[in-house]
């Protein structure tokens, strides 16, 4: 599919700015947008997940770090749908029970994930992307062959800057590097509006200056958006973290909470994880 240009789409001084349309049917009167409370998962007998219990608030930017085997992917799946927890309750705000819905059913709700991998369509430009992830969301066009109208258009752009891939509209995706493919990724969850997103591993594989930019990106998007990070880089874990709350997993529970500066001194995860 081939989708043109519009004027002044390649401008990378000018243009609209990004910010997040409120999303619709999520009450977080309370301040939380998620609550997780004595969840727990077995496998075969396994416990992956072992009454854990958080919650996250509107507009935090969360860090989840520990070692490999921790939980951290089974909580992950626990939120979008993908897998039922064992009991426990997982809320969306204060109405939604996520343990009740489809992973199609969640993401429409507004809760974003990016894995490991990047997943960007290769053959398709910079551009198609983001219109094809914009037009996924049902509840922005019908059809996917529809026209851009000036408001979808300018929302692209303001993406395009976001994630760092202005003047790159017309490139095949396959051909940018590890590192912008990871940005296009986020750029294509962003189009659809989510209010929370989760992001697996986001800078694994990337080069020091990529991972800067990285952290640039995600601290813009602080405030717009509720954002859960699960992470191994701790020079990235603590530019993101700044003073906010940094939680670390243990065989499938909360080991220790608290900004970074504190989970580092902490000796059950200088034990655990982060050694001496």
């Amino acid at each position: 599919m081939s989708i043109r240009m519009l004027p002044g789409m390649a401008s990378a001084e000018a243009g609209p700015t990004y910010s997040r349309v409120k999303g619709e049917g999520v009450d977080t009167t309370h301040g939380a947008i998620l609550y997780l409370e004595d969840i727990s998962v077995s496998f075969d007998g396994f416990k992956a997940i072992n009454k854990l219990s958080l919650d996250i608030s509107v507009g935090e930017l969360r860090c989840i770090i520990g070692p490999n085997g921790a939980g951290k992917t089974t909580m992950m799946d626990v939120i979008t749908g993908k897998t039922r927890p064992t009991s426990g309750t997982a809320w969306f705000g204060q109405t939604m029970n996520l343990a009740t819905m489809t992973e199609a059913q969640i993401a429409h709700a507004g809760i974003g994930r990016k894995f490991q991998r990047p997943t960007v369509f290769e053959q398709h430009t910079v551009f198609d992307n983001l219109e094809l992830a914009m037009k996924m969301d049902k509840r922005v066009a019908p059809t996917l062959f529809a026209r851009l109208s000036s408001e979808q258009a300018g929302r692209i752009e303001a993406i395009l800057r976001l994630i760092r891939l202005n003047g790159q509209e017309a490139r095949p995706a396959g051909l940018l590097s590890h590192g912008q493919k990871q940005w296009l990724e986020i750029g294509m969850l962003l189009m659809q509006e989510p209010q929370l997103i989760l992001l697996d591993e986001p800078v694994a594989g990337m080069s020091d200056a990529e991972t800067a930019r990285t952290a640039e990106l995600l601290n813009e998007l602080r405030g717009k958006h509720s954002i859960m990070v699960v992470e191994h880089d701790m020079g990235f874990v603590t530019e993101i973290a700044r003073q906010g709350i940094v939680t670390v997993l243990h065989e499938g529970a909360v080991l220790a909470q608290g900004r970074m500066d504190e989970v580092q001194a902490d000796e059950r995860v200088i034990e655990v994880y982060l050694g001496r």
